[in-house]
C-alpha cells in the first residue's frame, strides 16, 4: 500500500504583495497620503500551504517564480516555514506581484495584481509522483491545463481534490469534473450557472459536475455549502478587522485540514470561518495565521455576526433542491 510522504500537495499561486494602508479609498484623480507601506508575501496556494504546515500537516508546494529578487524571498520563506517546494523559475520574468490598498477605517482591501503569462506552470514540469505521494491535492483556478492533469491523477488514485476558485473561465471546464470540493467565491456559482440565488446556484453546480460538496465563502456573511442532500451554513466570527487580505486563503487551508481529518461539513465551516477571521486581525495575507489552540479558543469564546440564513430557510431550500422522486 502507498505510504504518502505528504498530507497535502498544493499547485498554484504565490505573490509578492505591496501593502498600502490608506485612511480612505482614493477617488478617481485624487492624491492620497499613505499611512504605511510594507512588502509582504502572499498568493492563494502558497499561503494555504504555509498555514497547513503550521497546523502540523506535511506540505508540498508547486508553483512558478521569475528570476528577480522576489523569487529568492519566496524560496526563503517556504524553507523557513518548512514547506517542501518545487518551483519553476522563469528567466527574464518578474514574479507575480500585487498592490493591496487597505482602507483602514473598515479593513477592506482592493487588490491590483499582475501575473506574467510566462509564469504558467507547464504540464511538462509536473510529476505524477508529486500527486500520488500526497493525501490531498489543493489547487487554484490558474493553469487549468496543468491542474486538470494533476486532478485526474488524484482521482485515479482516490485522492480528494480541493479547488480554490474565484472566477469561472472556459479553461476550468476540463478541470471541474475532477474536483471533489470546490470552495469558491460568492460570484463563482453565479457565473457558472447564471443563477443569482446561491441557494439555487450551489445545488445546480453540484449536480452539473457531481462534486462531493460545493462551498461558497461569502465574506462577513460566513460560508454556505451544499452536499447534494442538505445545506450547511456557518456565520462569521466577530473579530477586530485590520486587513481582510488572505482571509480566503486561510479559509481554504482550514477546509483542506478538515477534509484530511474527516470532519463533518459543519465542523469544517466553523473552523474555517474562525481561522479566516483571526487572519483579518493583522496586516498581510499571512500575518494572522494562528495556531490551532487560538483558532479553537475563538470558536469557544467569540460571538458570531448575524446569520444570513435561518435553519428553516436552509431546510426549505434543500427540499426544493433535492431531486424529485418519481412515482
Amino acid at each position: 500500500m502507498r505510504t504518502p510522504r505528504f498530507d497535502i500537495l498544493g499547485i498554484g499561486e504565490n505573490a509578492t504583495d505591496t501593502v498600502l494602508q490608506l485612511a480612505q479609498f482614493p477617488a478617481l484623480g485624487s492624491k492620497v497620503e499613505m499611512l504605511g507601506a510594507q512588502i509582504m508575501l502572499g498568493g492563494q496556494v502558497a499561503t494555504t500551504l504555509i498555514a497547513c504546515q503550521r497546523w502540523g500537516l506535511r506540505t508540498h508546494y508547486v508553483g512558478a517564480v521569475g528570476d528577480d529578487s522576489a523569487a529568492e524571498l519566496h524560496r526563503r520563506e517556504l524553507r523557513r516555514a518548512r514547506v517542501h517546494s518545487d518551483l519553476l523559475q522563469v528567466p527574464r520574468t518578474l514574479s507575480q506581484m500585487s498592490f493591496i490598498l487597505i482602507d483602514t477605517s473598515s479593513g477592506e482591501r482592493t487588490i491590483v495584481w499582475r501575473r506574467d503569462p510566462r509564469l504558467t506552470v507547464s504540464p511538462t514540469f509536473l510529476e505524477r509522483d508529486w500527486v500520488t505521494s500526497a493525501r490531498l491535492l489543493h489547487i487554484d483556478g490558474h493553469d487549468p491545463a496543468t491542474t486538470s492533469i494533476a486532478a485526474a491523477w488524484a482521482r485515479a488514485s482516490g485522492i480528494p481534490v480541493v479547488a480554490d476558485l474565484d472566477h469561472m473561465s472556459p479553461g476550468l471546464l476540463r478541470l471541474l469534473p475532477f474536483v471533489d470540493f470546490p470552495v469558491t467565491s460568492r460570484e463563482f456559482p453565479v457565473d457558472a450557472t447564471g443563477e443569482r440565488n446561491l441557494l439555487k446556484a450551489l445545488p445546480r453546480l453540484q449536480s452539473d459536475y457531481g462534486f462531493r460538496a460545493v462551498c461558497a465563502t461569502i465574506g462577513v456573511d460566513g460560508a454556505l455549502a451544499w452536499d447534494g442532500s442538505r445545506f450547511w451554513y456557518a456565520p462569521s466570527y466577530k473579530v477586530r478587522v485590520v486587513d481582510t487580505t488572505g482571509a480566503g486563503d486561510l479559509f481554504h487551508a482550514a477546509f483542506s485540514y478538515g477534509i484530511l481529518h474527516a470532519w463533518d461539513l459543519q465542523s469544517i465551516l466553523d473552523f474555517a470561518c474562525a481561522a479566516a477571521g483571526l487572519n483579518c486581525e493583522t496586516l498581510g495575507a499571512r500575518g494572522g495565521i494562528s495556531n490551532l489552540s487560538k483558532v479553537k479558543e475563538l470558536q469557544r469564546k467569540a460571538s458570531r455576526n448575524r446569520a444570513l440564513h435561518s435553519q428553516l430557510q436552509l431546510e426549505r431550500a434543500a427540499a426544493e433542491a433535492r431531486p424529485k422522486k418519481r412515482g
